[in-house]
């Protein structure tokens, strides 16, 4: 990892993260293209950072006043947090993220509404993909991306494929009023850029999901965005939608990073609407696949997608970050004629886009990769001996 994992404008993107410390811990930083500046100053955690008021202005203003102490050097924090070169006795990037909940909406692009309907018809078995695949373009076709959410004409939609015996739980949430969301990974368990991602042994058939994720307060405002990889197992969740704890949330996981970069007046949500995703998947054997995701081509909004995992009905005191789900679903094969991607141990995946940067990770299985040992016991310890040092 290097300088690339930067945004194309990086002397003017407001970049926070989180910083291991060895021997003193997780620090809340501020990341620049040559220095990682302590930000304990003005919050302990990134969920209280998030929730300062105007929080963009106060961390320029923290930087800019010279009270945020030097850490580390960026381009070596960055290079250590590659698990192959990691030495333990030096700094660190992890998922900028904290406290916060990890939830993502599902089932927000056409492309993935239909590779998950053909996972349900195909009960999760890959070598079934490609005829299901055709069966059920031949019913609903593939292009559903003028049917609006919840509308009349989805409405009709769904009583004419409930008469064909073609209605699916991923339509359901596709293009009815609802959207899926639901919890990815818990709080403090996501990987950062360079660490290892954990696919569940039993897994068969899985790929993984390039997201923007975006992250909010415990007001439910948007402050600022980073790029997820939402790891998902194909056949766990073909073979029953019951199962997608089991196909969603295991060790190592959930990747986001490699910073959240906060809305100002370089970057809003408006260019989060625009931004197009690319996914580049090496593979040990010398197997390369590639592909995008533009964000513009959501069904819904991301800030519809927030208010509905977050409001009056949900609460989170400590924030939320969202993953606003893919339109990446691979159907390259990779080990024979009709048996599409999956990965296999040694896969390096980046996912990147020009104003956010690029996460990257090595693919491993979620029983060999470093387990979760840092929660919320061991961050709470790390900040009171902090405190009784200062």
């Amino acid at each position: 990892m290097s300088h690339t994992s930067l945004p194309v404008d990086a002397h003017q993107a407001l970049m926070i993260g989180r910083l291991w410390v060895p021997g003193n811990g997780a620090h809340v930083v501020a990341v620049t293209p040559q220095d990682v500046l302590d930000l304990s100053g003005l919050a302990s955690t990134c969920s209280a950072l998030l929730d300062l008021p105007d929080v963009a202005h106060r961390v320029r203003a923290h930087v800019a006043s010279g009270q945020a102490k030097t850490l580390a050097s960026t381009q070596q924090a960055l290079h250590n947090s590659d698990a192959a070169q990691h030495a333990e006795g030096q700094a660190w990037f992890m998922a900028p993220c904290d406290l916060q909940a990890v939830k993502a909406a599902g089932v927000t692009f056409v492309a993935s509404m239909l590779e998950r309907v053909i996972e349900e018809q195909a009960r999760g078995d890959a070598s079934r993909a490609e005829a299901v695949r055709q069966a059920v373009i031949a019913v609903i076709g593939d292009n559903l991306r003028n049917v609006v959410p919840g509308s009349a004409e989805s409405a009709k939609l769904k009583e004419v494929l409930l008469a064909q015996g073609m209605w699916s739980q991923y339509l359901e949430v596709g293009i009815g009023p609802d959207a899926e969301i639901f919890t990815k990974a818990q709080p403090m368990s996501a990987v950062g850029s360079g660490a290892k991602v954990g696919i569940h042994p039993g897994s068969q058939w899985n790929n993984p999901e390039p997201e923007i994720v975006l992250a909010a307060n415990s007001r439910g405002e948007v402050v600022g965005a980073t790029l997820g990889n939402d790891v998902n197992l194909r056949d766990f969740e073909g073979r029953s939608a019951l199962l997608l704890g089991k196909a969603k949330d295991n060790n190592a996981s959930c990747a986001i990073g490699p910073f959240i970069r906060l809305f100002d007046d370089h970057f809003s949500i408006d260019d989060v609407r625009q931004c197009d995703l690319s996914l580049h998947v090496q593979g040990p054997e010398g197997f390369v696949m590639q592909g995008s995701s533009a964000l513009r081509q959501i069904s819904r909004d991301p800030l519809d997608l927030v208010s509905q995992a977050m409001g009056p009905n949900h609460q989170y005191p400590d924030g939320m970050v969202l993953f606003l789900g893919t339109m990446f679903a691979p159907t390259q094969d990779r080990h024979g004629p009709g048996q599409g991607f999956t990965h296999v141990v040694g896969d390096v995946v980046s996912v990147s886009t020009p104003l956010l940067g690029t996460l990257v990770n090595e693919v491993t299985t979620s029983d060999t990769a470093p387990p979760w040992t840092y929660g919320f016991g061991a961050l709470m310890n790390d900040l009171a001996k902090r405190q009784r040092a200062a």
